[in-house]
C-alpha cells in the first residue's frame, strides 16, 4: 500500500471491498505517529492522536473508535468528556479454512483497561490482538468520511473483511439525527477455493451508571492559562445493580445491559443493547447466533476467548443476576457461519443506548431530544435497535444522497471535500446538548461546547464562523440557538466573579458582575450549571464589556433569516428583533467620543481575548457597521411584511450608521490596510480585520469598505500573515508586522494559526474572487490537522512549534463558509425540510 504522509487522505484504486472515493481520511490500522501535535498548555486536554469519527446522534451521547480499532471516546454525559480504552468493548473474528484456525480481537493490543487503572496490566492476556500495520506491511486501513467510518482488514485473514460504521446523521432530519445508535455493516467474502468457517464476536461492558458527575459542585477553578474549569468525576467502574440478559424480539436477537433505576430516572441510568437480525431474517444456510449474557472482563478473558478461538463459539448463558460492587459484567454475541468459495455475506450489527437524562447543578435536568420519539423511561434501547436494523439501508442511502453534492465538486481538492464532511464530527462529540421539544421550543434547545477545555455552550463570537455548518444543514437548530441568545440578552445576574485574565497579568483579583441586563452574553452556560438559562459562564474576561458580541448576534440572526435553506422565517425574525435592538443600544454606550463607533477598552474585549485593543478597532468597528446595516434591513422587513412599527429604530440605527461610516476609514485606513485599532499604535497586520465587511458582502448588505480597500487589505494579510509565515505551510497567523515578523516573539494569539479564522478568511478571499488564495489557506490548515494527529479533535489554534490549543473546537466548522462562497450556497439535500414539533415522523 502506498502510505504517503501518515494520515493524509489517499485515493483507493480498485481495492476489493472498498468503495470510498478520494474524499476520505485514511490511516493504516494501528500505525504509530512519528510526530503528532502536542498540547501547548499542560493543563489543556491532550488525549493523543488515536481519534476516529464519533458514533451517535446529536445530543444523544456518542462513542468513538480510533484507527487502532479501540473504542476509546465516551461522551455519554452531556457536555462531559471521558477518554479511555475498555478492551472488552470490541469486535473479534474467528476463521477456519479446513486446515487451521485463527482468531483476533479487531484492535491492536491495549496497554491497559482505563476503567481499572490499578488492575494488573496488560488486560485480557488470553486474547489474541490484531497485528498493527508497519511502514513495510499493512494489516488494513481505517477510513472516515463523517458520519461513516470503515475498517478494511488485510493480510491477516483469508476472507475479505470490512466493517462500515455510521449513525443516521441526516441534514434536515430532526428526528433520526438525534438517535443514540451505531450501525456496523460487516461485509465478508471468500476469495479462496475452499470453504471458510467464520464467527464474528461483539463484546461490550455494562457501563450503565458510569456517566454522571459524582462531584456536583459548580465551583469555578482557573487553569494556568487563566480560563475557568469545573471538576468532572464520572462514576467509572461502578457496578452495583447492573445486570445483562438476552433479548428476543421480532426479527432480531441481542443482549440488554441494564442497571439500577431511580424514580425519577437519574443521569447515567438506562440501557445498552447489542443486536443482530435473527437467523430467519439473515437467511444464510447454517448461520447461528450465540449469546453470552455475562462474562467477567476483570480476568484474563479466557472464559470467552478459549471457546471462541477454538471454534468460534461462546458460552451460551442468560445469567441476569445483579452485580455487587467491583463486579464487572460484559456481554457478548457471536454470529457463526460458513462461506463457500466466491460467497459473500452482509451482516448488520447494532449498538444502541438509552440514557435519557442529562443532569446539571442544583438538581436541574433535561431529557434528550430522542426521547420525543422513544420515551423517557430508559428502557427503549431495544426499540432503537429494532428501528436501526429495519431502516439502516435507507439511512445509508440517504447519507450518500446528501453527501453527493460535496463529493461531486471536482473543483475542490479531495482533502477539502474530506474536511467539509469530517469537521461535522463536532456536532456529535463536542459535548452537544439537544433537549426534548416543548411548545416554546418545538425542535428542542441545542448547543455545542466551544471546546472541551473551554466547556461552555455556543460561544457567540466563535459561532460567528463556526455555525455555518449548522445553518446550511440543520437550520432550525441554528435558529434555536439564536432564540436562546435573544432570551438571554435582557436578563441580568449581578453575581460578582473574578476575571481570569487579570490573574495571568499578575494584577490580582478583579471582579465583575456575571451578566448585565442588555449585554449580549458570550455563551449559553456550562454543563455543570444550568445551560441555556445561566449564561456567561466564562470568566476569563468580563464579557459585559465585549465589543463584538452584540454585532455577532444581529448578523447571525439576519444570516439565518436570509440564508437558511428552509426559507425565510418572519416569526423567527420578529422573535429576535427586540433583543437585537437592546443589544445594539447597549453596545453604543461604549462609543466614548460620540463618533458613532464603539471603543475597545484596553483589556481584551473581543474574540481575540488575550489581545488588547484600544479605541476604535477594525475588527469590532467593521462588525458594528455590518450589524447596523443588518438591523436596518430587519426593521424594514418587519415593518413591510408584519406591520410592526420599527420606524424609530430605523432612524436611530441609520443615524449611527452614517456617523460610523464617515469615521471608520478616517480613523483606521493607513493607505494599504486597516490598522488594528485607532489608539494603541500596534504595528501589525491583523488577519481578520475585515470580518464585518465579509459578513456584509456575504449577506448582500452594503459593503463596509470600498472594494479596492478590501482587496488591498486582503493582499497585505496574504503577504504578511500567510506567505511570510513559514511559507504558507501552516496557515494564516493572526497578526504580524507588515514584513511578516512577530511584534512579540512570545505572543499568544498573534502567532497562532486559528483553524476557524483561517477557514473564515478563506471564504472572504473566495467571495472576493481569489479562489487560489482561499484554497491555499484551507489546504494548509487541513494538511496540518489531518497529518498531525488532530483529526476528529480539531483545535482552535496551532503553532509553528507543532503545538495546539483547545481541541474539539467549534469554530473549525467555518470550513462550511468556504462551501457557501465557493458554490454560491449550493443546497445540501434534505436541509430544506421543515421540522414537525416533537417526535415527527
Amino acid at each position: 500500500m502506498p502510505f504517503g504522509l501518515p494520515g493524509l487522505p489517499l485515493r483507493r484504486r480498485g481495492r476489493p471491498g472498498s468503495e470510498e472515493p478520494g474524499a476520505t481520511w485514511q490511516r493504516p490500522i494501528g500505525l504509530g505517529w512519528e510526530r503528532p501535535y502536542t498540547v501547548r498548555y499542560a493543563s489543556n486536554l491532550d488525549d493523543g492522536p488515536n481519534h476516529g469519527a464519533p458514533l451517535g446522534g446529536f445530543g444523544a451521547g456518542c462513542i468513538g473508535r480510533g484507527p487502532d480499532g479501540a473504542f476509546n471516546l465516551w461522551h455519554l454525559d452531556g457536555g462531559e468528556h471521558w477518554f479511555g480504552t475498555l478492551p472488552d468493548c470490541q469486535f473479534a473474528l474467528f476463521e477456519h479454512n479446513g486446515h487451521q484456525s485463527k482468531a483476533h480481537a479487531l484492535a491492536t493490543a491495549p496497554l491497559r483497561d482505563d476503567s481499572r487503572p490499578d488492575a494488573p496490566q496488560p488486560p485480557l492476556t488470553a486474547w489474541s490482538w490484531y497485528p498493527a500495520s508497519t511502514p513495510e506491511q499493512s494489516s488494513g486501513t481505517y477510513s472516515a468520511r463523517y458520519p461513516c467510518s470503515s475498517f478494511h482488514y488485510e493480510n491477516v485473514f483469508a476472507a475479505r473483511v470490512s466493517c462500515e460504521a455510521f449513525s443516521p446523521i441526516l441534514p434536515g432530519d430532526y428526528r433520526r439525527t438525534s438517535y443514540p445508535v451505531a450501525v456496523f455493516r460487516w461485509s465478508f467474502s471468500n476469495p479462496t477455493d475452499a470453504p471458510l468457517d467464520l464467527s464474528l464476536l461483539l463484546s461490550w461492558r455494562n457501563t450503565v451508571g458510569w456517566f454522571t458527575n459524582t462531584d456536583p459542585a459548580a465551583a469555578v477553578h482557573f487553569r494556568d492559562d487563566g480560563s475557568p474549569e469545573h471538576n468532572y468525576v464520572p462514576a467509572i467502574g461502578r457496578t452495583r445493580g447492573q445486570r445483562n440478559r438476552k433479548l428476543d424480539a421480532p426479527g432480531l436477537k441481542g443482549v440488554l445491559l441494564e442497571g439500577e433505576q431511580a424514580e425519577p430516572l437519574a443521569e447515567g441510568q438506562g440501557q445498552w443493547c447489542l443486536a443482530v437480525p435473527d437467523e430467519e431474517t439473515l437467511d444464510h444456510p447454517g448461520l447461528e447466533i450465540l449469546r453470552c449474557s455475562r462474562w467477567n472482563p476483570a480476568g484474563d478473558g479466557a472464559e470467552i476467548w478459549t471457546p471462541f478461538e477454538r471454534d468460534g463459539s461462546i458460552p451460551d448463558s442468560d445469567n441476569d443476576r445483579r452485580s455487587a460492587d467491583h463486579d464487572h459484567a460484559s456481554a457478548a454475541l457471536a454470529v457463526r457461519f460458513r462461506l463457500e468459495p466466491g460467497q459473500t455475506l452482509e451482516l448488520p450489527m447494532v449498538i444502541s443506548w438509552d440514557l435519557p437524562v442529562t443532569a446539571f447543578a442544583s438538581g436541574t435536568r433535561i431529557l434528550r431530544r430522542y426521547t420525543d420519539v422513544f420515551g423517557s423511561g430508559g428502557n427503549n434501547s431495544a426499540a432503537i435497535a429494532a428501528e436501526a436494523l429495519r431502516d439502516w439501508r435507507s439511512w445509508r442511502t440517504a447519507i450518500d444522497t446528501w453527501q453527493a453534492p460535496v463529493l461531486g465538486r471536482a473543483d475542490l481538492p479531495d482533502p477539502l471535500r474530506m474536511a467539509l464532511l469530517n469537521e461535522l464530527y463536532d456536532l456529535a462529540s463536542g459535548g452537544s446538548l439537544w433537549t426534548a421539544a416543548t411548545p416554546q421550543d418545538p425542535v428542542g434547545r441545542f448547543g455545542v461546547l466551544e471546546c472541551l477545555d473551554y466547556a461552555w455552550y455556543e460561544s457567540l463570537d466563535v459561532r460567528l464562523y463556526g455555525s455555518f455548518a449548522l445553518l446550511q444543514l440543520w437550520p432550525e437548530l441554528d435558529k434555536a440557538v439564536l432564540r436562546d441568545f435573544a432570551r438571554a440578552i435582557p436578563a441580568a445576574d449581578p453575581t460578582p466573579r473574578p476575571i481570569g485574565w487579570y490573574f495571568t497579568q499578575g494584577r490580582g483579583r478583579v471582579e465583575a458582575p456575571r451578566k448585565l441586563a442588555g449585554a449580549t452574553p458570550h455563551d449559553l452556560g456550562a454543563p455543570n450549571e444550568r445551560p441555556f438559562d445561566a449564561t456567561n459562564y466564562t470568566a476569563y474576561q468580563d464579557c459585559n464589556l465585549w465589543k463584538d458580541l452584540a454585532s455577532d448576534f444581529v448578523l447571525q440572526v439576519w444570516r439565518s433569516f436570509r440564508l437558511a435553506p428552509s426559507g425565510e422565517d418572519l416569526h423567527f425574525l420578529a422573535d429576535c428583533w427586540p433583543a437585537a435592538v437592546t443589544a445594539l443600544r447597549y453596545l453604543k454606550q461604549f462609543d466614548a467620543n460620540n463618533d458613532g463607533l464603539p471603543d475597545n477598552g484596553g483589556a481584551p474585549d473581543q474574540t481575540f481575548d488575550d489581545w488588547p485593543l484600544q479605541g476604535v478597532s477594525a475588527y469590532c468597528g467593521a462588525l458594528w457597521i455590518a450589524a447596523l446595516e443588518a438591523a436596518l434591513a430587519m426593521g424594514q422587513r418587519l415593518q413591510l411584511e408584519l406591520g410592526l412599527d420599527t420606524s424609530a429604530e430605523q432612524r436611530e440605527f441609520g443615524g449611527w450608521l452614517e456617523q460610523s461610516r464617515s469615521n471608520f476609514d478616517a480613523l483606521l485606513w493607513n493607505g494599504e490596510y486597516y490598522k488594528i485599532d485607532a489608539e494603541s499604535g500596534t504595528p501589525v497586520v491583523m488577519a481578520d480585520q475585515l470580518c464585518g465587511d465579509f459578513y456584509a458582502r456575504l449577506l448582500g448588505l452594503p459593503p463596509v469598505v470600498a472594494e479596492e480597500r478590501a482587496r488591498s487589505s486582503l493582499k497585505a494579510v496574504k503577504e504578511a500573515c500567510f506567505e511570510s509565515f513559514h511559507g504558507g505551510q501552516l496557515g494564516v497567523a493572526n497578526g504580524l508586522r507588515r514584513d511578516g515578523t512577530p511584534l512579540d516573539p512570545n505572543g499568544t494569539h498573534p502567532l497562532e494559526v486559528w483553524t476557524g479564522i483561517n477557514f473564515g478568511l478563506a471564504a472572504y478571499y473566495r467571495l472576493m474572487g481569489d479562489s487560489g488564495t482561499a484554497l491555499a489557506i484551507c489546504s494548509a490548515v487541513v494538511h496540518q490537522v489531518y497529518t498531525g494527529g488532530l483529526q476528529f479533535r480539531t483545535p482552535e489554534a496551532i503553532t509553528a512549534v507543532h503545538t495546539f490549543r483547545a481541541c474539539h473546537y467549534l469554530r473549525a466548522m467555518a470550513i462550511w463558509a468556504l462551501w457557501a462562497t465557493h458554490t454560491g450556497w449550493q443546497a445540501i439535500p434534505g436541509a430544506e425540510r421543515q421540522p414537525i414539533a416533537g417526535g415527527e415522523p
